[in-house]
């Protein structure tokens, strides 16, 4: 049996695929290695993974997933994954791969990540062969969720939310004192995931000017700041994975076309096209 995992840094969507082709999904948390340890790692698998896999029967896990951007943060994950698969020979890489494969297969072609973070580059049917650094949340990550996020509530703790906005955001989220914000932000785990969270605000409200506004000059800064330089980037159709991008696909395609980029596909999870593609290897 083979366990094909997208882990983003919010939510990972597994598929088990036995021997018979036939697909098991389900869902755990987010494991990135920029904000968790193999211990934490594991004791969530152990938690979440459902209680009918046979985990002795799995013999490969595929795992993609975000932050995986060195080899050594690579290992975090595939520590844990051999613990909870001791027969399975488990191989982990970036999400950026599974992007790449899920939307283009083995054809060459562009691919973005627009989820609690983003990512892109160009694919030649087999690897990646060039990416343009998101440089993360707090340099970068623009047209994410968590570039929304922090804009939405920088303008709320400066009072500069309009039409009302103010309020039913803070009513929204529950939200105390600038103090209590500061410290989720600075000292408590995942405060990427703590800023994509607010992101749904701007989906929820998207007939206030306000909320169309911030989401378009996000992409419109995405693809300054990273589509643009790319090489000859008009060659290539603008393909896409990530919830941000899927729920905002509207605004998404008209900025990839003010751009002089035709749109190709745009999905909000990689995961069916992924298994699809490992079942053809």
């Amino acid at each position: 049996m083979i366990l094909i995992a997208d882990g983003g840094s919010t939510k990972c969507s597994w598929c088990l695929l036995d021997d018979t082709k036939n697909r098991v999904y389900f869902n755990t948390e987010g494991y990135n290695p920029d904000f968790v340890d193999t211990a934490a790692i594991a004791a969530s698998l152990t938690q979440n993974l459902p209680d009918t896999l046979q985990r002795d029967k799995v013999t490969e896990v595929h795992f993609y997933g975000a932050g995986v951007s060195s080899a050594l943060k690579a290992e975090v994950i595939a520590a844990a994954l051999r613990q909870l698969f001791p027969q399975a020979k488990a191989t982990v890489t970036e999400d950026l791969l599974a992007a790449a494969r899920a939307l283009l297969g083995r054809k060459p072609g562009f691919a973005a990540i627009l989820g609690t973070g983003t990512n892109s580059c160009l694919y030649d049917g087999q690897k990646i062969t060039y990416n343009v650094d998101s440089l993360g949340y707090f340099l970068g990550d623009e047209g994410s969720g968590s570039f929304f996020g922090k804009r939405l509530l920088r303008d709320y703790l400066r009072g500069l939310l309009p039409d009302g906005l103010q309020e039913i955001f803070r009513e929204t989220y529950s939200l105390g004192s600038r103090n209590d914000i500061l410290d989720r932000l600075y000292n408590q785990p995942l405060p990427n995931r703590y800023l994509a969270n607010f992101a749904k605000f701007a989906y929820d409200h998207n007939n206030v000017s306000y909320c169309r506004e911030i989401v378009l000059d996000g992409f419109e800064t995405f693809f300054q700041n990273l589509v643009l330089h790319y090489p000859r980037y008009q060659d290539y159709t603008f393909n896409c994975v990530g919830s941000v991008g899927y729920n905002f696909r509207d605004v998404l395609t008209q900025v990839a076309r003010g751009h002089g980029m035709e749109v190709g596909k745009i999905i909000r999870s990689p995961i069916d096209d992924l298994v699809t593609y490992h079942e053809h290897e």
